[in-house]
């Protein structure tokens, strides 16, 4: 390959990694903890004792008392059953507003006497940190498009990066030059870990690029080759049951017991987790019964569409009889996010998304160095602001995610939007601080910080319980115990590479942007 070539890739490969790392960064950092989504709603909502799921008897109960304090909730709304994660059942509606203002969400639960209870929405940690990780702290409606043309860019790094370090394959693979070379170290560590990784990063630049822009790439099809009937032709593949309208004619609600049972029925072996009324009471009644089905791998999605009045089933969705469109879409989403395979798979995706989070953070401190000038004190504008950027979007969202989790046991339990609200706080004042200070500064208390509210999650969760992680272990609570001693390794992780920072910051080079030996000037230049 010519020279001149081989530095356009090279440089396509820098400049798109500069451009996608920030917003890849928080969503791989995200990512890795969403995998735990369910573990992470257990987390949040346990109390000093482990509550046993209330019976599924009491469905019909709470239908009927909802239904009569808030008739106009006959039109929608939804009940979710109860589980080990979640141990309360739950019925939510949306009131609408007048004037078409944002609707009223409302979580009834029955008390133990039986009478209703409007409860205060769940902690949002598990659905926020899921935001987070699909739009990178941006407004969901459009965030998610941002990320995934991330995602696109993100595909090209790559697609650059195996071009520029093919011929070196191997080399670079087992090459991990330890000593007093910081740069070349953390290129070896740069490069091994993007090497060993490579297929688990291909998969996630093309099943976000899918999943997130999906619908945008349909257009096209739409209006140029189908005339405008693409969108139908593949609504089945995309939702199970698109909305109807009521007739009008009333007709008696089945009981939510006979409505399981039909379920049951219609889609053998399926784990009933939520049910969807559409218009109860209406002849053109409908109830959606979303599941899973146990013993699959890749594909466990399952759903029966059961008339509200008969339970006679209208439409089933099985991993057996689901179309190749769907098929591809929800095993996508699976492999995706590795719901399927068990602990091993999930630790697995956890340690590759860490590790995807470091290369985009590396790859801009390797970026830093390349521009660095030697033997002279005034750096470039662009290696300081990078600097300053790199740690304040870094570094502020991790510590704006254990902030996240250290609120969500701290903060009132009637106002979960404090969670989200602290997670913007800390990320907005840790990038403020980033650039109000030196970067070898910033970096030594930013990391100090992430340190220390990351160390206070167990603290946070021992506080609000009543029950240490040692004690929560012996009672057989491993979440409460697996999340306290993941948060103390990461916070004793933060501590050392503060430590690390600080012996770099007074003992390494003095003409780098990250020594405290020296006072640095900018130059105007870049």
């Amino acid at each position: 390959m010519k020279s001149s070539t081989l530095r356009t890739f090279i440089a396509v490969h820098t400049w798109v990694g500069l451009v996608a790392g920030f917003c890849l960064f928080i969503a791989f950092y995200a990512g890795a903890l969403t995998l735990f989504h369910k573990q992470l709603r257990i987390w949040e909502t346990s109390s000093s004792t482990t509550q046993a799921p209330e019976s599924r008897a009491r469905a019909q109960s709470l239908i009927d008392a909802v239904l009569a304090a808030h008739p106009q909730a006959r039109d929608r709304f939804f009940l979710r059953l109860p589980s080990y994660e979640a141990p309360r059942m739950v019925l939510e509606w949306e009131e609408p507003v007048p004037g078409g203002g944002k609707e009223i969400e409302h979580h009834f639960s029955l008390r133990p006497d039986g009478t209703l209870e409007d409860v205060a929405p769940y902690s949002q940690l598990a659905d926020f940190i899921y935001r987070l990780h699909y739009s990178a702290g941006f407004p969901p409606s459009w965030g998610i498009y941002l990320l995934g043309l991330v995602c696109v860019l993100y595909g090209l790094a790559l697609a650059s990066g195996v071009i520029v370090y093919a011929p070196t394959f191997f080399k670079d693979l087992f090459a991990l030059r330890i000593g007093k070379n910081i740069k070349r170290m953390w290129q070896d560590a740069h490069n091994a870990i993007g090497i060993l990784s490579l297929p688990f990063h291909l998969l996630y630049a093309w099943s976000s690029a899918i999943l997130t822009l999906g619908v945008i790439l349909l257009a096209p099809l739409q209006f140029m080759v189908f005339d405008g009937k693409l969108l139908a032709l593949v609504e089945k593949d995309i939702s199970v049951a698109q909305p109807t309208r009521p007739s009008g004619v009333p007709a008696p609600l089945r009981g939510t017991s006979a409505l399981l049972a039909d379920a049951g029925r219609a889609v053998p072996g399926i784990r009933i987790e939520s049910l969807f009324y559409e218009h109860a009471g209406d002849a053109k009644g409908r109830v959606i019964v979303y599941g899973t089905v146990e013993g699959r791998t890749v594909l466990a999605q399952a759903a029966a569409i059961l008339d509200a009045s008969s339970g006679t089933a209208l439409r089933t969705v099985t991993p057996g009889d689901a179309s190749p469109g769907t098929t591809f879409l929800r095993g996508l989403q699976r492999l995706h996010f590795g719901s399927f395979g068990g602990a091993a798979v999930q630790w697995t995706y956890f340690f590759l998304a860490m590790a995807g989070a470091f290369l985009f953070y590396s790859g801009n401190l390797l970026w830093i160095e390349a521009r660095r000038k030697r033997r002279q004190h005034a750096q470039t504008r662009a290696s300081r602001l990078m600097a300053q950027a790199t740690l304040g979007v870094c570094l502020g969202s991790v510590a704006g995610i254990s902030a996240l989790l250290v609120l969500s046991k701290l903060a009132p339990s009637n106002l979960p939007v404090w969670e989200e609200r602290g997670y913007y706080v800390v990320f907005f004042a840790a990038l403020a601080w980033a650039f109000l200070r030196p970067p070898a500064r910033a970096a030594h208390e930013l990391l100090l910080v992430c340190a220390t509210v990351t160390a206070m999650i167990p603290l946070a969760q021992w506080t609000r319980s009543g029950i240490d992680p040692l004690h929560a272990l012996q009672r057989g609570d491993r979440v409460v115990a697996g999340i306290a001693l993941v948060a103390l390794a990461f916070a004793i992780l933060y501590w050392k590479m503060a430590r690390a920072v600080l012996r770099r910051g007074r003992d390494g080079d003095p003409y780098s942007v990250w020594s405290l030996r020296s006072v640095h000037a900018t130059a105007d230049q870049q």
